[in-house]
């Protein structure tokens, strides 16, 4: 069961926000080929960076996605799966 509570017109749901992140990240690595910034995926989903490279790192190990490291900048795609 997912609460909803309000504080200053801004909702708040009691589920983790990982979890929500997690399912936001996978859909928005699956439609942008061109791989993505921890940054730039915070700033989609109106997240800390921290929060967003924690779902990602979780993503990681789960196996569902690629990190290419270019110099500081790490990149994310979704792992295409060979058949």
């Amino acid at each position: 069961m997912i609460d909803l509570y309000t504080s200053k017109g801004i909702f708040y749901i009691s589920m983790g926000k990982v979890e929500l992140v997690l399912e936001k990240s996978k859909d928005i690595l699956r439609e942008d080929t061109r791989g993505m910034t921890i940054q730039e995926i915070s700033d989609k989903l109106h997240v800390s960076r921290i929060t967003a490279a924690i779902a990602l790192a979780k993503l990681e190990g789960a196996g569902l996605i690629d990190v290419r490291v270019i110099g500081n900048c790490k990149l994310h795609y979704w792992r295409l799966r060979k058949k």
